[in-house]
Parts: C-alpha cells; sequence; structure tokens
C-alpha cells in the first residue's frame, strides 16, 4: 500500500462520545414518560434527530434542537417552560464533559505519526468539536484537522484534493462503516474499521464489505498490523 496519508475519526475512534449521547436521552425520555413511555419518546427523538440533519447538522447543538421540538409535538405545545430550560441544562452539561481518550489511541498516534501524515477528519459541530480536541491533547499529532459537516463521498473527495493526494493514498479508520469507509472505499481509498460497543441508530448499516482495501480490527490498537 502507498498510503501517505492516515485519516482518524474522532468521536467513538479517538475518544468516547456516543454513550454521553445516550445517557443525556436517557434523562430527557425519563423526562417525558408523562405523556408518552420512555422507548416511544425515544422513537420520536430519533425521527425528529434524522429529520433536523438537513437544517441543524450534527453534533449536541443539532441534538438539543431536536429533543426541544420533540418535547413541543408529543406534549401537544404543553409542555412547560422549566421543562424547556432543563433541555437545556441538559445539553449544556454534556458540553461540559471530560474528554476520555479510548485506550491506545496515543500510543498508536505516536507509532504513525514519524511515519504518516496524520489526519483528524470528523463530522459534526464545529465550536464542540474543536472543544474536544483541545481537552484531548491530540491536536499535536495531527497533521491536518478536517471537522465536516458530513461524511459523504462529496466531502472526503473534498478532502483528498486538499490533501493534494490520490484515493488509494488515503487511509480512513474508524467505527461507523456508513461514514468513515464505505465512502471512502468507493472513492479508491483505504480503510479500517474499528467497532465501537455503543452506535448511533442513524449511523447502523446492514451490510458486508468484501474489498481489498477494507480490514476491520478489535480495537484501536490493532491496526499497527497494517500500517
Amino acid at each position: 500500500m502507498a498510503i501517505k496519508i492516515i485519516a482518524f475519526d474522532a468521536d467513538d475512534t479517538l475518544w468516547d462520545n456516543e454513550p454521553y449521547f445516550r445517557e443525556t436521552e436517557r434523562k430527557f425520555c425519563e423526562m417525558l414518560e408523562d405523556f408518552l413511555p420512555q422507548h416511544s419518546v425515544s422513537r420520536e427523538l430519533l425521527q425528529t434527530e434524522i429529520k433536523d440533519i438537513p437544517l441543524y447538522g450534527f453534533g449536541i447543538k443539532s441534538f438539543m434542537l431536536s429533543m426541544i421540538e420533540t418535547a413541543i409535538r408529543i406534549s401537544d405545545g404543553n409542555i412547560r417552560i422549566a421543562a424547556i430550560e432543563k433541555i437545556l441544562r441538559l445539553g449544556q452539561e454534556q458540553m461540559q464533559l471530560p474528554v476520555h481518550l479510548i485506550d491506545g489511541v496515543e500510543d498508536v498516534l505516536k507509532a504513525l505519526q514519524p511515519r504518516y501524515r496524520l489526519v483528524m477528519a470528523t463530522k459534526g459541530d464545529l465550536v464542540d468539536q474543536e472543544r474536544k480536541l483541545k481537552k484531548s491533547s491530540l491536536a499535536g499529532y495531527f497533521h491536518h484537522i478536517e471537522i465536516m459537516s458530513d461524511k459523504k463521498e462529496a466531502d472526503f473527495k473534498k478532502l483528498i484534493d486538499h490533501l493534494d493526494i490520490s484515493p488509494d493514498e488515503l487511509m480512513m479508520i474508524g467505527n461507523s462503516l456508513k461514514s468513515d469507509i464505505m465512502p471512502v472505499l468507493n472513492l479508491g481509498g483505504h480503510g479500517i474499521h474499528v467497532p465501537y460497543h455503543v452506535t448511533w441508530e442513524h449511523e447502523k448499516v446492514d451490510a458486508m464489505i468484501d474489498h481489498a482495501h477494507f480490514r476491520q480490527v478489535e480495537s484501536i490498537k490493532d491496526v499497527l498490523q497494517f500500517l
């Protein structure tokens, strides 16, 4: 492999993220169980999130807006201002949580940095992702930071052009087959999938990938077998 650049997803690849969303969602669903059972609130919230992606994108601020919209809808507009304030506090508290690195991440970055240009390629809210990167103390390992509004083929094509490489010179490492791996493989790049124990429903795909440029490993430390 003529790999020149290795790109890492951030959330649930470099640091824990999805469990914090699920805990915030749990508290939100508990708040609204007077209107619907908790599992129904969760389903309504997911539908709102997916609908709102074209408007708000991804990340905690989008999540907060979707929670408020869901609360207003399922309460038929009867949700109290105090409950809206509590939803806002839930989101703000999540933003202030410490960043917990996934085991082995820094060792992998240290091992790869002398041999490759490393890139962080993630999607989400710009301010929140920059905040998490700063808290992580990992910024010094990366040649370039790319915070995308989405992760589709066109977004990765733009990144590849910016880095002035051909697609087969890029290796993408991430926890999402849908967002991190499949778009890069479709462009002719390489991908290593590192599954995370919690996955947002919108990121799940029911697919088996049989591709010469694809690998799957159990943990981030295992990527060093192929690089």
